[in-house]
């Protein structure tokens, strides 16, 4: 099995660190693989019996293991047992000799299909997969007031709510984003995402009692291609991504939290809290998943305080994998509506979203009206203030500004008129966005 002491360490507070110095070294030998042999071997033979005929070094491209001193280990254990042979070459040397299973070979390939259907780059570890997640902490990330600044740069927000945002974000802790919809709490999150700007290195699958996960998802793992001259004295089964952003919201549910055995293929596809390890999860709309608030704390109640989670096998056995992640809950709802003291206890980070002061609300439509090419009127953000506002006992909402004028282009262009911050306009605008509740 390969060390441990092999799996690099990695100071993810450095982002100048090159993406291909975040992988371990290509496996000299089966031991440092870390699988056995007969699992390789396995993999072997069913690469053979789907694919085809194929040559030592497609062999390679398939399972993403070294040839010398691996899969030609591999090869010649099943020659010597008659399950393939060589029928014929595609160039010089070994690598290039094209195999076939024979009919021996078949029938073990049909018997390691029953146990699984995986076909793939071949797992790691689960223990080497623990302290690389573990060396790839979300507490080292450190962001400074600066970068902090340019993040937020695009939104309108307060000093006050800046200086809770850092510390809140350098902890690698959990935050609770709680506030009235509309003012920009998922497009705070989105701008967190963002910070998280390096890169960490992740595995395609991980192996458990010969029971594999997958790992790697592309809808969640931007991955960062590396030149194959810097790849190729790599672990191959590693790959580097940007640090993962996860989103949920409502389709959340209790089933996506633990693992998802597929019955045809017979291996697992990780949960979401897994996939978003070393980067964000952030959970939106907190408290309209299909569960309820409540079981989402009881789930989650060890993980949130010991950064390591439980998962089960269909077997019924218990696993423990890392539970590292920035955790953002944003809701609308009040916090004593949703859960507990004890849950709150557990999120360290509690942050309202406040409604914008119309001084803000001024900075937005300026903002908005500059992106839209209209002219910003004090005079019209005036009127809002003075007649709209109080005649509605509306409070003003961050998002207000964008919707509104946005309503007011399509009311012009309608009316064949131009696109200004009139009273005639911003009313029409008003009747049609705003209704009494």
């Amino acid at each position: 099995m390969q060390p441990l002491s092999a799996i690099p360490s990695i100071d993810t507070r450095t982002s100048t660190v090159a993406p291909a110095s975040l992988l371990p070294p290509r496996p000299r030998s089966i031991e440092e693989t870390g699988l056995s042999l007969g699992y390789i071997t396995d993999l072997v033979i069913r690469g053979l019996y789907i694919v085809g005929e194929m040559t030592g070094q497609e062999i390679v491209e398939l399972l993403h293991l070294p040839y010398e001193q691996v899969i030609d280990q591999s090869i010649a254990y099943l020659r010597r047992e008659q399950m393939i042979e060589i029928k014929g070459t595609g160039g010089l040397g070994e690598k290039a000799y094209r195999y076939q299973t024979t009919a021996k070979g078949v029938n073990r390939a049909r018997e390691v299909g029953e146990r699984s259907q995986y076909l793939g780059p071949a797992p790691v570890p689960l223990a080497a997969y623990t302290k690389v997640m573990l060396n790839q902490t979300t507490r080292n990330i450190l962001a400074s007031e600066e970068s902090i600044r340019e993040a937020f740069a695009h939104l309108v927000i307060s000093e006050q709510l800046l200086t809770q945002l850092g510390p809140a974000i350098n902890s690698g802790r959990s935050i609770f984003l709680f506030g009235h919809a509309g003012n920009g709490k998922t497009s705070i999150a989105e701008a967190v995402a963002r910070l998280l700007s390096d890169a960490v290195i992740i595995p395609h699958t991980v192996i458990i009692d010969g029971q594999i996960i997958r790992t790697f998802d592309p809808i969640h793992h931007d991955r960062i291609m590396l030149p194959a001259d810097q790849e190729a004295p790599t672990d191959r089964r590693w790959i580097v991504t940007k640090r993962p952003v996860v989103v949920a919201g409502g389709e959340l549910s209790m089933s996506s939290l633990d693992l998802v055995y597929e019955e045809q293929s017979k291996y697992y596809e990780a949960p979401l809290q897994m996939k978003a390890n070393g980067g964000l999860f952030l959970i939106d709309d907190f408290g309209r998943q299909q569960m309820e608030p409540h079981a989402l704390l009881n789930r989650w109640i060890v993980p949130l305080e010991k950064r390591v989670d439980f998962l089960t096998l269909h077997t019924g056995k218990k696993i423990e994998v890392p539970f590292d992640q920035l955790i953002i809950f944003s809701t609308n709802l009040e916090p004593k509506e949703l859960v507990d003291e004890a849950f709150l206890r557990r999120i360290r980070y509690k942050v309202q979203i406040p409604n914008p002061t119309w001084q803000e609300y001024r900075e937005i439509m300026k903002r908005i009206c500059k992106s839209k090419d209209i002219t910003y009127s004090d005079d019209g953000l005036r009127y809002l203030i003075e007649h709209e506002y109080p005649k509605r006992k509306l409070e003003p909402r961050s998002v207000h500004p964008r919707d509104l004028i946005e309503q007011l282009i399509d009311i012009a262009r309608f009316m064949n008129t131009p696109a200004v911050l009139s009273p005639e306009l911003l009313a029409a605008a008003c009747r049609s966005y705003f209704v009494e509740l």
